[in-house]
């Protein structure tokens, strides 16, 4: 008990000079504790704003999209072996790809149940078709969908602008720009050409606007069966859509699943190559700055605390002589440097935070910026591990003063 009495007190005692020495040199300690907290103020604002950007873009691109499809294999044109002891020269080109079913997909949909990185999984027939209403024509995308199952991939219901997402007995949902063009609302029917006398006439019961016009214009969502009678694939379906856990594993668990189902197995980091580059470029920018505020924190409490070592050398020398020994002159420096990276940084991460909230509510408004506790947390850690680790330094100077040359120094 004794032992750990002293260490406490010894503690306490290094704690309470380190602020001292803080306290006296209140001008100094003030403007670098400012610096601190505009360099800590600047990494929560920034690091938060390209979050918030991140995860507006990845819910635009992928809030259209599942993360994972699975498709029929591609088909080739397969020739016959030449007879033995003959050269054959052959110019081979990829079969044109027409309509293709995947037939097993119940029993595909159950192992892909199984798997602990997958979300959820949805069913899909796709394929083209012609929508008529009177004399206006416009080709279109037949979306054929478990309403159930595909709302765990796409959640269309909160992009219904008119009606409900009610699809199956003679009920079909379109978009926006669908309904704009041919003059349509809930209620009225719209007609379904795909070709070789297959066609249908349908109720429409809602209205979607998924922000992309390219889909507002043509995706025309019915249920499974009628999509497999209008598109001739009775029993069968085209796409598997897939919903993971983990975004950014997105492409190993789609070659895996690939392997597993022998199917074509396509991820949104092959499909959106371009978006997922511009995703890394921002990550790298922040760390990026995150690292020369770093340094300049880590710089300013190093030059700081130098000079503090000089101005403080009459006092180290009676604390030496007094017999405080060179672990004890140490532990009063770095403790300095860590209150000042505490401090600063508990300063800045609520001025980032006061930004990040005035950015919210007097911003453009075009996106929200979340703010996690674990960026504050982050940014507090670092920056005081920071001061430490500047403080090394000037540290080890202090602890290394001969007693008797620092009580004579003025």
């Amino acid at each position: 008990m004794s032992d750990r009495t002293s260490l406490v007190n010894e503690l306490w005692l290094e704690w309470r000079i380190a602020t001292r020495f803080l306290v006296d040199n209140y001008l100094q300690t003030l403007l670098i504790a400012i610096g601190i907290a505009v360099g800590s103020a600047v990494i929560v604002f920034i690091t938060a704003l390209i979050d918030g950007l991140q995860i507006n873009i990845i819910d635009r691109t992928l809030g259209t999209q599942a993360h994972i499809r699975l498709l029929p294999p591609d088909e080739f044109n397969h020739i016959a072996a030449p007879p033995s002891g003959t050269v054959q020269l052959v110019l081979e080109s990829k079969r044109a790809q027409g309509l293709q079913s995947i037939s097993n997909w119940q029993e595909i949909l159950s192992v892909l149940s199984t798997q602990q990185d997958i979300d959820a999984v949805s069913p899909l027939i796709s394929g083209p078709a012609l929508a008529r209403r009177g004399a206006a024509r416009s080709s279109v995308a037949l979306m054929g969908v478990d309403p159930v199952q595909y709302q765990r991939i796409i959640p269309i219901q909160k992009d219904m602008i008119a009606g409900k997402f009610i699809v199956g007995g003679g009920n079909a949902v379109i978009g926006k720009e669908l309904a704009q063009d041919f003059g349509v609302q809930v209620g009225d029917k719209i007609r379904l050409d795909a070709g070789e006398g297959r066609e249908a006439t349908l109720n429409i019961s809602g209205i979607f606007s998924l922000g992309v016009r390219e889909l507002d214009s043509r995706y025309v969502y019915l249920d499974i069966k009628q999509t497999q009678t209008l598109l001739d694939l009775p029993g069968g379906i085209t796409v598997i859509d897939i919903r993971v856990k983990s975004l950014f594993s997105a492409d190993q668990i789609a070659e895996r699943l690939g392997r597993l189902t022998n199917l074509k197995a396509e991820s949104w980091m092959q499909t959106n190559g371009q978006l997922l580059n511009a995703l890394r470029s921002q990550s790298m920018s922040t760390q990026m700055i995150r690292v020369f505020v770093g340094i300049s924190v880590a710089f300013g409490i190093a030059s700081v605390l130098a000079v503090s070592v000089v101005q403080r050398t009459r006092e180290i020398g009676i604390l030496r002589a007094m017999g405080s020994p060179r672990r004890q002159i140490l532990h009063i420096f770095l403790l300095q440097g860590g209150i000042l990276g505490l401090l600063g940084s508990v300063l800045g991460g609520l001025v980032g935070f006061l930004l990040v909230q005035s950015f919210n509510t007097f911003g453009p408004k075009l996106f929200y910026i979340p703010v996690n506790a674990s960026l504050l947390a982050s940014t507090v850690i670092v920056a005081t591990v920071t001061g430490v680790v500047a403080a090394a330094f000037p540290a080890r100077r202090a602890a290394r003063y001969d007693p008797a040359v620092a009580i004579r120094y003025v």
